[in-house]
């Protein structure tokens, strides 16, 4: 048992505007199974890249441990997995890396496959086969579920529960409650860490929220009927001192305004106490306001139809045909393992021409927003943004606003927002644009808890016909009013 020791840590990055940390102090046990949280942009990935001293900083961080991050970068993926492996775990047997494998439910044949053919999930399970299989290593695993689907997930989350000794980023509740034993979390105004699943810690900050609200709302009465018993007090001593004048026992005027100042000093100091404990509450409080979505109405009950229908690849089928009817207010998940062709139905489905047998007939008129997977093409200001789509700016930055954003972000480059950021600048402008469907695919990549939570009731409020794919097991659970599973 080793400690990774911090001490009165602070960064911010070169012209930045504001520190990411500042005066940090904790410690972890590298024994632990640790998940790591907190709202977008809160300098999860920053600090793991500090831990990986790629920047210079304030302060001190201690291990006796080396890390290893993941994702890890590949070059030349062309080269096939059984090439590329002995550079990341030299010392490995080969015996070793079949039983993580066999762990993960890989075919071992995907080994000798080029890299860049095997589907996500198969790279995530080799990659941190091979990462842990470097010993006195300890592992920052950085995003492993973004594109893994769900049974990958369940994999996954099962073989971390087996290993000890790393950090890990995640904002999907099922899946951190299936392997982690201890909760880092970047608040607003603290680090936090507590012992146990991400679902124990999120009830007791939650409680903890719900308390100190209570606190606030009683010291708010106290503070304003202080301030009434403060103005009362006043007009009392403003009276007293008049009848000074001509009174015939000063003596007992003297000592009654006395008493009466010595009453305002009392009053004042409470009032004072009062607020120095309302300051001190709240500091942690999230908020998530509630996001606006406008839905065209469609003239028809079914907006669009779809028989027998596969996507294919270079002529092969990707899934079994499926046939499912969208209609009004359906909100559509469609559910597969990774290559099944769920993206490329949601393509087909806005219009995208792409390989597929079957027939697909959509309502005439349609209007469809869009939100694709990827992010890496976000680049320059919002403002040009919103004007290349011809978004509403006004509405478009409130809507960022609402999800966490600062002011301060809108006056930077796309291409420097962390990836959850990227993320709800594409949820944004699918809000701002009023649509009959919506298709979002893989929608919460990256994205917080909180955020999570704010799609999550905007969408059972406004309930917008919509088919999208989504691995977070619990948001597909609250939100899907169907399934639709492609199979192999």
């Amino acid at each position: 048992m080793s400690m990774i020791k911090v001490e009165g840590l602070t960064f911010s990055y070169p012209g930045a505007y504001d520190n990411i940390f500042e005066n940090v102090s904790f410690q972890i046990d590298t024994a632990w199974k640790l998940g790591f949280t907190g709202r977008n942009g809160r300098g999860k990935t920053t600090f793991l890249n500090l831990l990986l001293q790629k920047y210079e900083y304030a302060g001190s961080i201690q291990s006796s441990v080396q890390f290893d991050y993941f994702p890890y970068p590949v070059p030349n993926k062309h080269r096939t997995a059984s090439e590329i492996l002995p550079e990341i775990c030299p010392h490995a047997e080969e015996w070793e890396l079949m039983r993580e494998l066999s762990l993960l439910d890989v075919d071992p044949c995907a080994l000798y496959r080029p890299f860049q053919t095997l589907s996500n999930g198969e790279q995530v399970k080799i990659l941190l086969a091979a990462l842990f299989l470097n010993e006195e290593r300890f592992l920052l695993i950085d995003e492993p579920t973004n594109h893994l689907d769900s049974d990958a997930r369940a994999i996954v989350s099962a073989y971390l529960r087996r290993k000890k000794g790393y950090i890990l980023v995640s904002h999907d509740r099922r899946f951190l409650d299936g392997c982690v034993d201890h909760i880092l979390s970047l608040n607003r105004a603290d680090i936090q860490i507590q012992s146990g699943t991400f679902s124990a810690w999120l009830s007791g900050f939650e409680h903890r929220q719900a308390f100190e609200q209570a606190q606030n709302d009683r010291l708010q009465k106290d503070i304003k009927r202080l301030q009434q018993a403060a103005k009362r007090t006043a007009v009392w001593s403003n009276r007293i001192e008049a009848s000074k004048t001509g009174a015939a026992d000063k003596g007992y005027v003297g000592h009654k305004s006395a008493k009466m100042m010595k009453r305002a000093k009392s009053i004042e100091a409470r009032q004072n106490q009062a607020a120095e404990q309302k300051a001190g509450l709240l500091k942690n409080r999230e908020t998530a306001e509630d996001l606006k979505i406008t839905p065209l109405p469609y003239f028809a009950e079914t907006l669009a139809v779809l028989t027998e229908v596969s996507v294919c690849y270079d002529g092969t089928a990707a899934n079994k045909p499926v046939s499912f009817t969208i209609r009004r207010g359906d909100r559509i998940a469609l559910d597969g393992k990774n290559g099944s062709g769920k993206s490329s139905l949601l393509k087909l489905l806005l219009g995208i021409p792409a390989e597929h047998t079957g027939t697909i007939k959509l309502g005439s008129g349609l209007t469809v927003s869009y939100v694709p997977q990827d992010t890496s093409h976000l680049c320059g200001a919002l403002s040009a943004f919103a004007e290349q789509h011809r978004l509403n700016e006004s509405l478009f930055k409130a809507i960022l606003r609402k999800m966490d954003f600062d002011r301060v972000q809108f006056e930077k480059d796309m291409a420097d927002f962390s990836g959850g950021q990227k993320k709800k600048v594409l949820l944004a402008k699918s809000l701002c644009e009023p649509a009959h469907l919506y298709l979002w695919d893989e929608p919460l990549n990256f994205i917080d808890l909180y955020s999570r939570i704010q799609i999550e009731r905007l969408l059972q409020a406004f309930s917008p016909t919509m088919v999208f794919v989504e691995h977070d097991a619990a948001f597909r659970e609250n939100i899907a009013t169907k399934t639709v599973r492609l199979s192999g």
